[in-house]
C-alpha cells in the first residue's frame, strides 16, 4: 500500500484551475517533495490531501483511506504543519505539546513521556517553561514539528514548513526529518527552496497548477537536454536577454552574479560567445557544469511553455 495516491486531481475557482489533472504517489517510507513558486498550486494540493478541501474532480487516497469519504479516518493518522506554525503564543512549549496530545487523543498516561521525548527531539530541553513567543523562530520551527508529530502519524505534510528560517535551521530541520523518516514516516514536504528538494527521494514540479517534472533529483538533473554553462560577466541581465537571440540556446537566466545559459549542443559555445561579446558584454569566466534543482526547473518552465504537454503520472521506477 502507498502512502498517498493521487489520481487526476484538479481543483478550479470558478475558471481558474489552481490544481489540474495531478496524479503521483507516494510509497512508504519515502520523502516526496512537491517544489514550485508561490502560486504554482502546491498549497491547494496539499490541502485537497490532507481532507481540508474538497476536489472538483479526481481523487486522493492517504494511508488506503479515500480522503473524500472518510476525511477524519485521514486526519487522525496524519500530521500537517504550516509556515504559519500552528503554536499558541500564550503557552509554553510543554502546554502547546501537552494541548496538541489532547485533540489528537493520546491517552493522558502516555503524554509526560511522549512530551518528555519530543522536547529532546526538538532541542527544547531548558526552553520548555518559557513562553512561545519568546522562543526563536528555529525553536517555533521544531516546537510546531513536535506537536505535528505528538501523535505519532504515519504520514507527515510539510507545508512551506521552513519558509522564513535561516539556512542553518532549515538543514537541522531537515535532519528532524530524515529521522523520522528512518522510523518508518512518509512525508510530504512542499517548498520554493530548490536546494530543500535535494532532500527528498522523489520531486515533483509544479508551476501554474500542473505537474511538469517527477523524478528523483538525481535523475532530473542527468536527464536535462543540452549542455550547460556557467558565465561570469558584467550586465548579467543584459547578458541573459542577448543570449535568448542566438538560436543555440534553449534557456538563460541569471544565477546570483552568474548567468546560466543551456546551450543545445557544446558546438554552440563559441559563437554563443561572440554573439554576447560582441553586444558589449565583458565575460569573465566561462564554465560547463552540472545542472541544479533550479536549472532543471527553469528548463521546464520553458519547455511547458512553449509546447503543450500533458500533466505528468508517475510511473513505476526501477529501485536504485
Amino acid at each position: 500500500m502507498n502512502a498517498v495516491e493521487l489520481h487526476h486531481l484538479t481543483r478550479t475557482f470558478g475558471d481558474f484551475s489552481a490544481v489540474e489533472d495531478l496524479s503521483f504517489t507516494i510509497p512508504q517510507g519515502e520523502i516526496f517533495g512537491l517544489l514550485g513558486p508561490n502560486g504554482a498550486g502546491k498549497t491547494t494540493a496539499i490541502r485537497m490531501m490532507c481532507g481540508i478541501l474538497l476536489p472538483s474532480s479526481g481523487s486522493v487516497e492517504v494511508l488506503g483511506f479515500d480522503v473524500e469519504r472518510k476525511p477524519e479516518e485521514v486526519k487522525s493518522r496524519i500530521g500537517y504543519m504550516s509556515q504559519k506554525f500552528s503554536l499558541y503564543n500564550d503557552l509554553t512549549p510543554v502546554e502547546n505539546i501537552d494541548f496538541y496530545a489532547s485533540v489528537y487523543g493520546v491517552l493522558p498516561q502516555e503524554r509526560r513521556q511522549r512530551i518528555e521525548e519530543l522536547l529532546q527531539m526538538a532541542d527544547l530541553v531548558g526552553h520548555e517553561r518559557q513562553l512561545t513567543r519568546n522562543l526563536s523562530g528555529a525553536w517555533r520551527q521544531r516546537l510546531a514539528l513536535a506537536c505535528a508529530i505528538v501523535h505519532r502519524p504515519q504520514m507527515l505534510f510539510l507545508d512551506e514548513a521552513t519558509a522564513g528560517v535561516d539556512p542553518s535551521s532549515r538543514r537541522e530541520f531537515w535532519e528532524l526529518i530524515y529521522r523520522l523518516a528512518g522510523e518508518g514516516v512518509s512525508v510530504l514536504a512542499t517548498t520554493h527552496y530548490m536546494d530543500e528538494a535535494d532532500y527528498c527521494n522523489t520531486i515533483g514540479m509544479m508551476y501554474q497548477g500542473v505537474l511538469i517534472a517527477l523524478d528523483s533529483p538525481e535523475v532530473l538533473k542527468v536527464s536535462q537536454p543540452g549542455v550547460l554553462v556557467e558565465v561570469n560577466c558584467d550586465h548579467p541581465a543584459t547578458a541573459v536577454d542577448i543570449a535568448f537571440t542566438h538560436p543555440g540556446v534553449l534557456s538563460a537566466s541569471v544565477h546570483g552574479a552568474q548567468v546560466h545559459i543551456t546551450l543545445k549542443t557544446k558546438a554552440a559555445i563559441h559563437s554563443v560567445k561572440q554573439t554576447i561579446t560582441q553586444a558589449g558584454i565583458q565575460i569573465t569566466g566561462w564554465e560547463i557544469i552540472t545542472p541544479s534543482l533550479e536549472d532543471v526547473f527553469i528548463n521546464m518552465v520553458a519547455q511547458h511553455q512553449t509546447t503543450v504537454i500533458q500533466p505528468i503520472e508517475s510511473q513505476p521506477r526501477s529501485a536504485a
